[in-house]
């Protein structure tokens, strides 16, 4: 029976109940073959993408893929096997080969399962799954629209290509404390990328839109005009001085920045040693008018999950509240190894809310006067253990409040927790394309290397 039903996942549909089944039937050959515990994480994903560049079709990709990954104890000691084959033999092989690793490994007393009062027994139904009724030949000819669209609103316009993609995902954990869990989830994506030519001068930008829900994407001529506006006036760009002034991160660039904060506060990093933020836990690390909240079980949230990687049941987090550094960001194992608990967070953070103020980026140019707004960064400047800060940029240069010109070839330098102290306001202009949700951040000075 159990050969017959793995074989027969190989040609009908990863439903969820399907992909459960399998989850505990693996459970139960790790038991067998002598683990005093285990866990199981499979992924299924399927979709396809499509590239429009002037007027041709560049490539149609069909994708379905599987992951499992298989881990297994002996008490104190762990091994773990992954694997995209789902018969029956190749799931018996991997789980003997995660046995024979955890037999033959030291201990770690911090390893093991989650607590069992901290699984996700009861979670929350989560809408994140809006499959799209869409057929290749209606996104073939969306991406065509899309890339003629914007070649008409300017002559010095050509294409480098749109591209549509969506995606269809199922996860399922589970693990032999009697967890297991799944939800589904969609996501799709449509971008449009440009150049912009004047005489010897050739500039490159791009627009893109995302979402679980396609009714939530932009429209086509909208992300054609967004393309069009963002790669025209990169046209002239300019260098300029070294000097030290203000710095405003537009939003989708304020969101990497974010970003570093949050690998800043994990668990693994704390634990290692390896974050400028060790031995951080109560103190002002923000300026007192700033919270960051993480609230991971919003309807349509690109960030959102009923539970994190180890079963653990996800939940609102306040990691700065008024500036101060209140929480970590930790799994079951750093939280161990740190003397905590799990905050619901193995695999990253889920949907981080940014305080914002009450102006948009016109308003915050206007607050910065002269400065420097960055739209695009480049490369990975930045040491975590010592937070200095230093990354390729362009954007455009500000004086009286306006953009005056295009800046290039710069770089911004400084140094995290400087940085963080020096935030003078947050725009509410918030990008909400990703797992940080944030305004533009204006910051109060930096280092810029320009000539």
């Amino acid at each position: 029976m159990r050969v017959n039903f793995m074989n027969e996942l190989q040609t009908t549909e990863y439903t969820q109940d399907r992909l459960q089944a399998l989850a505990k039937q693996i459970l139960e050959e790790a038991a067998k073959q002598g683990a005093s515990s285990a866990e199981v994480d499979i992924g299924i994903n399927k979709g396809f993408s499509v590239t429009a560049r002037k007027g041709d079709v560049e490539s149609v990709e069909y994708h379905q893929d599987k992951n499992v990954d298989i881990t297994v104890y002996f008490g104190h000691r762990s091994g773990s096997a992954s694997l995209s084959d789902l018969r029956y033999q190749a799931i018996c092989d991997a789980v003997k080969a995660a046995c024979n690793i955890a037999r033959f490994t030291d201990e770690d007393p911090y390893s093991g399962l989650a607590d069992i009062n901290e699984l996700a027994f009861n979670y929350p139904q989560i809408e994140l799954a809006f499959p799209w009724d869409i057929t290749v030949e209606e996104a073939i000819a969306k991406m065509r629209d899309c890339e003629a669209e914007a070649l008409v609103l300017d002559k010095k316009i050509s294409s480098e290509g749109s591209s549509l993609t969506t995606m269809q995902a199922g996860s399922v954990y589970a693990n032999s404390l009697g967890f297991i869990g799944s939800y589904p989830l969609t996501r799709h994506e449509i971008s449009c990328v440009l150049v912009a030519k004047e005489n010897d001068e050739m500039q490159r930008d791009y627009s893109y839109t995302v979402a679980c829900d396609p009714l939530q994407l932009n429209t086509i001529d909208k992300l054609a005009k967004e393309a069009v506006e963002k790669t025209v006036r990169r046209l002239g760009a300019r260098k300029i001085p070294t000097q030290r002034v203000p710095v405003i991160f537009i939003a989708e660039e304020a969101r990497s920045f974010l970003g570093t904060f949050l690998a800043a506060i994990s668990g693994g990093n704390i634990y290692r040693k390896t974050s400028f933020l060790v031995d951080h836990l109560g103190k002002m690390v923000f300026p007192s008018y700033i919270t960051l909240q993480e609230r991971p079980h919003l309807n349509k949230a690109l960030g959102s999950a009923p539970f994190d990687n180890d079963g653990v049941i996800t939940r609102d987090n306040i990691f700065i509240e008024n500036g101060i550094l209140k929480l970590y960001l930790l799994g079951t194992y750093s939280a161990r190894k740190l003397g905590l608990k799990s905050t619901g967070n193995a695999g990253g953070a889920h949907n981080l809310f940014v305080s914002t103020g009450k102006k948009d980026l016109a308003g915050l140019l206007k607050t910065m006067d002269k400065g420097l707004l960055v739209t695009e960064l480049m490369g990975h400047g930045t040491n975590l253990l010592t937070g200095d800060y230093s990354q390729g940029a362009v954007g455009f240069w500000v004086e009286n409040g306006t953009i005056q010109y295009p800046v290039q070839e710069i770089t911004i330098a400084s140094n995290l927790k400087d940085m963080y102290q020096q935030i003078i306001e947050i725009g509410n202009d918030v990008d909400t394309r990703g797992k940080v949700r944030t305004g533009s951040i204006l910051i109060e000075n930096m280092m810029i290397a320009g000539h």
